[in-house]
C-alpha cells in the first residue's frame, strides 16, 4: 500500500472522494482560469448547473463544461475501482478533456509540438508510447504517493504526449492516483498562476522536479488534510 511519508495521511477514498466532489466547481474554475478563460465561481457553477452563461464565447463555455465531465468520469472510474494510469485510461480522459479543443483529441500526438517560453523540444511521436511505459515503469520506484503522482503530472507535462491539454490531463491523472489509492486531490490555484508558469518554465528546462514538488504540495488546502487526519 501506498504511504503518505510527509503529511502522515491515513488513506481513506470514501473521504478523499467526497471532498473532491465538494470541491468540483472550485476544480474547474481554476483549471480554466490557468488557460486564461475568465469566468467566475458563480458562473462555473451555474455551467455546472447546466445553464449557459451570457458574455462567452461557447467555445470557452466547452472547455469549462469538458473539464467537468472529465472530473465526473474520473470520479466514476475511481468509485468502480477501474482507474489505472495506463495509457489506455489516459486517452480515453482525453478524449473528454480535449473534445474540439485539441487537434485531435483520445490519441497521443502524431507530429511535433513546442513548449512557449522554453527553449526544450519535447520528444518526438514515434518515442511517445514507450516513454509513457517508462514513466509507468518508474513510477514504480517511488515510495511517497504524493511524490509519485506529482512526478507522473510533471512528466506528462514536460512530454506532452497530447497535441494540446496536456498540464490538464497531467493533473487529471495525478489526482486520480491520488484518489484512488485513498489520499485527498491536489487543486492548482488560479490567483497562483504566475508562480506555476515561472517554476514550470525552469522545469521543462532543466528537467529537475524539486521545486515543481515543493510547489504542488503548497497547493493542497490544510482543511482538507486536517478533515482527512480526523479519526
Amino acid at each position: 500500500m501506498m504511504k503518505d511519508t510527509f503529511w502522515k495521511i491515513k488513506p481513506n477514498r470514501e473521504k478523499a472522494l467526497m471532498l473532491a466532489k465538494r470541491q468540483l466547481p472550485e476544480l474547474v474554475y481554476d483549471a480554466v482560469n490557468l488557460e486564461g478563460i475568465h469566468f467566475t465561481l458563480p458562473e462555473i457553477q451555474t455551467l455546472l448547473d447546466g445553464i449557459t452563461v451570457g458574455g462567452h464565447r461557447l467555445a470557452d463555455q466547452q472547455i469549462a463544461i469538458n473539464q467537468a465531465n472529465t472530473w465526473k468520469e474520473l470520479f466514476r472510474l475511481i468509485e468502480q475501482d477501474s482507474f489505472n494510469v495506463s495509457a489506455k485510461t489516459a486517452c480515453e480522459l482525453h478524449a473528454i478533456a480535449g473534445k474540439k479543443e485539441a487537434l485531435k483529441w483520445g490519441k497521443f500526438r502524431s507530429g511535433g509540438v513546442t513548449i512557449a517560453g522554453t527553449e526544450y523540444l519535447p520528444p518526438k511521436a514515434s518515442r511517445l508510447p514507450d516513454i509513457y511505459e517508462k514513466m509507468i515503469g518508474d513510477l514504480k520506484s517511488i515510495a511517497d504517493i504524493y511524490d509519485q503522482s506529482i512526478f507522473l503530472f510533471l512528466t506528462m507535462a514536460r512530454m506532452q504526449f497530447f497535441y494540446d491539454v496536456n498540464k490538464r490531463m497531467g493533473r487529471f491523472m495525478m489526482n486520480g492516483l491520488l484518489l484512488s489509492r485513498g489520499f485527498p486531490a491536489i487543486n492548482l490555484p488560479a490567483k497562483r498562476q504566475l508562480e506555476f508558469n515561472q517554476l514550470m518554465t525552469g522545469f521543462y528546462a532543466s528537467n529537475k522536479t524539486k521545486s515543481m514538488n515543493s510547489f504542488l504540495r503548497s497547493c493542497l488546502n490544510q482543511r482538507v488534510i486536517d478533515i482527512m487526519r480526523e479519526e
